[in-house]
This record gives C-alpha cells, sequence and structure tokens, in this order.
C-alpha cells in the first residue's frame, strides 16, 4: 500500500525540468536549485560528482538554506553551502591582480600562487583562464600603463622606466617603440614628434577617417559625423603632429575604402596595431576568421587559448581602432544575433551581408 506515493513522487521528480540537468550535472545549473537525497541526508550542488540517485530519494530545493530547514547537510564533496567554484575563482584571479598591483616590485609566480594558497601550476593555469593571459604578461601590461603615467610626470626618462618597476632600461628601450608607437622621449615630448597623416572622405557607410604613422595604419574608424571621427583621433593620439594626406597617402586611403565596399577581398595595407599582449592576441585570431564566416565571442576566446575570458574577448573587439582591416565585425552573439559595434551595429549588418552571411 505505501509504493503508490513512491511511484507518485517519482513520476513528479522525473517530470521536473530540474530532473534532466542534475543527471547531465550541469554545471550551469549551479545556484539555480539544489537537490537532497532522503537515503544519505546530504543535499547537492546539480553538478556534484557523486553517484545518480534514484530519482524516488529526490528532493529539490531553491536555496541551500532551504535545503538545511529540511534536515539535511551539505556534502562534502560539492560543499553546495560555499560559493560556487566558479566564483571562488574569480576570487582568487581577482585577488592575484590585486597582489601584483600592490607588489612594489613584479611578484614571482610562487609568491603569488602562495599569496591564494595555490600550487604554482594551479594558479598559472587559474590566472591565465580567468584573464586570458599570463601573470608575466599582465604584470607586464601593468608596468606598461604606469610607465605613461610616469612619462607624464616631471623628470627624466630613466626616473621614470625605474619608477614604473623596470629592472633594467635595456629590454624597455628594445619594446618601446612598438609599445608606446614612439620613442620614450618622444613620448614624455607628448608625442609631439609623432606624425600621423590622415584624410576624411566618404564611402557607402558614411564619413571614414584614415590615418596612418610611419609604420602602417593606425586607424580606419566609420561614422556619420567627420568632425566627431577626428576628434576621436586627436584623443587617441594626444600630441601627435597631424598632418594632411600627400598623394602617396592617398592610395592607402584609396585601399582602406576600397576595403569597406569590399569587405570579403584580402588586403595589403601595412598595419600600425598597438595594443596589450592580449588585446593583440585577440586581432590576430580576428584576422584568420575567413570572410562569410562568423564566429561567437565564447569561440574566439576559445580559439585564443582563454575560454573564460569572454568578457575580456569583448573588450578587444571593442578596443579594435581598425574597422574592416581587423574583422571584430565577423564575431557575433552565441545565438548568431549581432551585437555591439564600435562603429554601429547597422554597418555591421551591412558588412556581414556584402559578405554573403546574412
Amino acid at each position: 500500500m505505501a509504493r503508490a506515493p513512491r511511484l507518485a513522487h517519482t513520476n513528479t521528480t522525473l517530470r521536473d525540468p530540474r530532473w534532466p540537468r542534475l543527471l547531465a550535472r550541469d554545471p550551469s545549473a549551479d545556484g539555480s536549485f539544489y537537490y537532497s537525497v532522503a537515503t544519505t541526508g546530504v543535499y547537492c550542488r546539480p553538478s556534484c560528482g557523486a553517484r545518480t540517485p534514484r530519482p524516488e530519494n529526490v528532493a529539490f530545493h531553491a536555496t541551500a538554506a532551504e535545503a538545511e530547514r529540511a534536515g539535511f547537510r551539505a556534502c562534502r564533496r560539492c560543499k553546495p553551502n560555499a560559493p560556487p567554484a566558479a566564483e571562488r575563482a574569480a576570487a582568487q584571479v581577482a585577488e592575484m591582480c590585486r597582489f601584483i598591483e600592490q607588489s612594489e616590485a613584479p611578484p614571482s609566480l610562487a609568491a603569488l600562487a602562495r599569496h591564494v594558497g595555490l600550487s604554482t601550476f594551479h594558479a598559472h593555469r587559474l590566472f591565465k583562464t580567468g584573464t586570458g593571459i599570463t601573470p608575466k604578461s599582465y604584470n607586464s601590461a601593468l608596468r606598461q600603463q604606469r610607465l605613461r603615467g610616469e612619462l607624464r610626470a616631471p623628470g627624466s626618462v630613466t626616473t621614470a622606466i625605474y619608477g614604473a618597476g623596470y629592472g633594467s632600461s635595456g629590454r624597455f628601450y628594445a619594446e618601446a617603440p612598438r609599445r608606446l608607437g614612439m620613442k620614450p622621449s618622444a613620448f614624455k615630448a607628448g608625442g609631439a614628434s609623432e606624425q600621423i597623416r590622415f584624410a576624411i572622405g566618404q564611402c557607402s557607410l558614411g564619413a571614414i577617417l584614415v590615418a596612418a604613422t610611419a609604420r602602417g595604419v593606425c586607424a580606419i574608424s566609420l561614422g556619420a559625423d567627420p568632425e566627431a571621427l577626428l576628434h576621436e583621433l586627436e584623443r587617441q593620439f594626444m600630441g601627435a603632429e597631424l598632418l594632411g594626406g600627400d598623394p602617396a597617402f592617398e592610395a592607402i586611403v584609396a585601399q582602406a575604402v576600397a576595403l569597406v565596399e569590399n569587405p570579403e577581398r584580402e588586403h595589403r595595407l601595412p598595419l600600425d596595431i598597438r595594443g596589450t599582449a592580449f588585446q593583440e592576441r585577440v586581432w590576430r585570431a580576428l584576422r584568420d576568421i575567413a570572410p562569410g564566416r562568423t564566429m561567437s565571442y565564447a569561440e574566439l576566446a576559445k580559439r585564443v587559448g582563454a575560454p573564460r575570458a569572454v568578457r575580456a574577448v569583448a573588450s578587444a573587439c571593442a578596443a579594435n581602432r581598425l574597422a574592416v582591416a581587423i574583422p571584430c565585425h565577423r564575431v557575433v552573439r552565441t545565438d548568431g544575433e549581432l551585437s555591439g559595434y564600435r562603429w554601429g551595429v547597422e554597418r555591421k549588418r551591412e558588412l556581414l551581408e556584402r559578405e554573403g552571411k546574412t
């Protein structure tokens, strides 16, 4: 006589939409519900790796507190009353970033790992997974950011180098032209010795601004207001000497316009690409996406070896200054819908349609 209620409970559990997620040990379900097992007296996260319980012994709970009020204790394996693993990992990555930022000298990987209570292997892997770059690259980018501030302050270039945390000047001077876009002394002088040629014209997507240094094209911008495009260029390269285009530069502008009109074509424009190590990795991956193809931000994050750094990848796409030449318009949301584009979603849609991708 007692079997009917038990069978009814089994059927109820099997029909519950949370049951398939429990069977799949779906990590995305963690935090949305918990389940308890009558025969063991414990409650778990949906992703718990414990043996799958029989449905007649399962009850679902909205919160961990609700499961505990029902008399169940937390599973020692999945620790459902502790923050989710992803949240704990994010907190550890944030703490490592703070530790690097607050250290007077670049901390070693061993010191970084000790600070968060992990092995060097797990600290390195966790940091790279969470940020998309290694602790060493993060520290390098941080020093460059500090250096820019130091170079703008009174004092010599040497003082700025050591003030930013560089142990020696040799390596810095070797990297400075690529990272700063000019010699450190020129940057300290406000970039006044750097010359940037530019031209503003019209294309089928509105106004287009093309700018180039001696190294290559450093900006291709699209918009409705030519004056706004010029002001944006001035903000991006403050202190540089902006010059009008000459006949040789007009040929470069023509190539840029042709690329906008036919974004599926290959180009041979020389590019002056300036970004952090992670941004440049993302931009290289963008150039590998074939015309007519699209990729989600999550897929792009996997391609650059940082599957959890989706937001960082999206930020790198947004920081791209070279419309079409670095084709960030080929990155879409996971559901295929178009999302933010520096030069407007409608222009993104038009570029994809021109490549034959609807």
